[in-house]
């Protein structure tokens, strides 16, 4: 009897290229004040937010993640029609089919990659990494384009004094493929569903077609905050053992830009070396879910805190509850 063949891939996969797109509107605090029962010292003393930005119109998902894609792919240098999987995290694509990534391959110049959207909330790009790893390790896809893209502000509620600060908008995105050398590390990843109405959609879909409304996000920030600051920094913590990577070879902690207090809970958690610099894009782009990490990444090469080369540990966490973490060498 004829057997199945196996399929083979690369030995090792790591991140050739990332991109990103920051929209072009800049919201500082102080028009946020003016809907909710506030002051910018109580949002920076709670979140390290000053400002943020907002997609208009014609920075759709779509196009903020091409223009993102776009990035990577010229930093990798290879050719968009080598793509064979296109991965795209985020829960702002308001439309329950087909997947935005089958457009955005199109858009990109791979129209015949396999394509699919991941629900994932704020730890989708590094779910999407793992994906990514995976396909190119188990043969797959031999490059696959992971992106992170949300439009939060379409789902914000600008009256609700608890999180009309926090969302913002953007996209990121990396392309995966074979390395000579381990380039992303294993995932270390789960749920907690028990916690799962601690950051939600507050009103179902059926219910938003009622008030011809969007539905919007919620958050009970306390739970929040004592679940992200202790547990993910076990989880961080994995991270680094499984990858084999200590604290002190570390260059970069790249956590999803939740919150500036929940970023140095973690911090000290771990007890990271003081070399070790620490990603606090959220000052300047607000919680941006599953595009924070790439889009906090791209800001520090921009500054000259983060080389090619670095090794960072990244992780994700959110809605769900859901997380990952990952070490990954930077392109």
């Amino acid at each position: 009897m004829t057997g199945i063949a196996a399929s083979t891939g690369a030995q090792h996969a790591g991140v050739l290229g990332i991109g990103s797109y920051r929209p072009r509107r800049v919201v500082p605090n102080s028009e946020i004040l003016e809907q909710i029962d506030s002051s910018d010292e109580w949002i920076q003393t709670r979140s390290g937010i000053k400002e943020r930005r907002w997609a208009s119109d014609d920075e759709t998902v779509l196009m903020m993640s091409v223009e993102a894609a776009k990035d990577a792919l010229k930093e990798s240098g290879i050719d968009p029609a080598q793509i064979g999987c296109v991965v795209v995290s985020t829960v702002t694509h308001l439309y329950q089919t087909p997947a935005i990534a089958t457009r955005i391959a199109v858009e990109v110049g791979a129209p015949t990659a396999a394509a699919f959207d991941v629900s994932a909330a704020c730890a989708g790009f590094c779910y999407g990494l793992a994906l990514a790893s995976d396909m190119v390790r188990g043969g797959s896809a031999k490059y696959v384009l992971a992106i992170g893209v949300e439009r939060l502000s379409d789902i914000t509620d600008r009256t609700d004094r608890g999180t009309a600060f926090i969302f913002a908008d953007g996209a990121g995105a990396a392309i995966v493929g074979p390395t000579d050398e381990p380039g992303i590390g294993p995932v270390v990843w789960g749920s907690d569903g028990t916690q799962h109405q601690v950051i939600s959609q507050k009103e179902s879909w059926q219910e938003a077609a009622g008030s011809q409304n969007w539905p919007h996000l919620t958050m009970d920030g306390n739970p929040v905050f004592r679940w992200a600051s202790y547990e993910m920094a076990k989880t961080a913590q994995q991270a680094l053992d499984v990858a084999g990577v200590p604290a002190e070879e570390l260059d970069l902690f790249v956590p999803h830009q939740a919150n500036m207090r929940i970023t140095d809970a973690m911090r000290r958690a771990l007890k990271l070396p003081d070399h070790v610099k620490v990603a606090r894009d959220i000052e300047r782009q607000g919680n941006t879910s599953a595009a924070s990490i790439p889009l906090a990444i791209t800001a520090m090469r921009e500054s000259g805190e983060a080389k090619s080369g670095d090794l960072a540990l990244v992780i994700g966490f959110g809605a769900g509850l859901v997380y990952a973490a990952q070490v990954i060498r930077l392109p």
